[in-house]
């Protein structure tokens, strides 16, 4: 093996180490995810995210086959009161050593597009995209029945 071999080798072991120890700082719980219907044209997806390292980091996208396109959304109130849904294009800050709840009337994950309708107990695969972590791929229950109990309420 030549010197410049041996180099890239380890720098791509290093660079493959330093990403998984960086994903193992996101752990992701109560994930569901679910669609008004049937019909339904988009979805969303919910769960506690919690950063265990000592880093702020950010979610910062998500993607999936599930759906044409795949957005970070919240609800706004409108100075008439009214909950408005929008795009966060920032990103939702998981400060280190804390949880953030994607829930819904809150920040939460939306297909748009859907390719086939949400079937209760299936699986959706989503890779959620984080300023430092990188990528950590989750597989989320459809719950087209969850009534928003446990750590989702409010």
């Amino acid at each position: 093996m030549t010197l410049k071999s041996t180099l890239v080798a380890t720098l791509v072991a290093l660079s493959l180490t330093s990403a998984a120890q960086a994903a193992d700082t996101i752990v992701v719980e109560d994930a569901y995810a679910r669609s008004a219907g049937k019909s339904a044209k988009a979805g969303a997806a919910f769960m506690m995210i919690e950063n265990q390292g000592e880093t702020d980091d950010r979610l910062i996208g998500a993607a999936s086959d599930v759906a044409g396109r795949v957005e970070l959304h919240t609800h706004k109130i409108d100075e008439n009161g009214v909950a408005k849904m929008m795009q966060v294009e920032e990103g939702i800050p998981i400060p280190a050593g804390e949880t953030h709840m994607l829930k819904r009337g809150g920040d939460h994950v939306m297909f748009m597009g859907l390719k086939a309708p949400f079937e209760q107990g299936a699986m959706v695969p989503v890779t959620l995209i984080f300023e430092q972590a990188g990528e950590v791929v989750v597989e989320i229950p459809i719950d087209l029945e969850r009534q928003d109990t446990g750590g989702h309420s409010n």
